[in-house]
């Protein structure tokens, strides 16, 4: 087998997915994006490992690491993103600026203004 074939379908998954992460706003979009880039590792490694003719196949041992914490990443992005959109009603990336209850505030910076403080009397200051 040649070394070309499965590295430039790797790079080429690696493409999409960062053209998936910067281009798309919607969250579940981006993380399957992530998901091609962590696949396009996995080949990789496999490719490598196969290449390499390693006695103890650390690539393919590496690629079992790697897919078992792209599934944990998998899980926590979209609980986090469940979250998101019971509170929101939008899983838009560009809209998910600030971490407030409030997603927009009445100037719709996204940010809820600060209240103005009280003035305090300089004897009560002091203890």
């Amino acid at each position: 087998m040649h070394l070309a074939y499965p590295t430039v379908v790797a790079a080429l998954l690696f493409s999409v997915g960062v053209y998936g992460v910067l281009a798309r706003r919607n969250a579940i979009l981006v993380l399957m994006s992530v998901e091609l880039m962590l696949n396009a590792v996995n080949l990789n490694l496999v490719t490598f490992d196969i290449w390499l003719r390693d006695p103890l196949h650390g690539g393919q041992v590496l690629t079992l690491f790697t897919i078992v914490i792209a599934a944990a990443e998998i899980g926590l992005g979209l609980a986090i993103v469940l979250l998101v959109f019971r509170n929101r009603r939008n899983v838009d990336v560009d809209r998910l600026r600030a971490l407030s209850e409030r997603a927009d505030g009445p100037d719709g910076d996204g940010e809820t203004p600060a209240e103005p403080e009280e003035a305090v009397p300089a004897e009560e200051a002091r203890p």
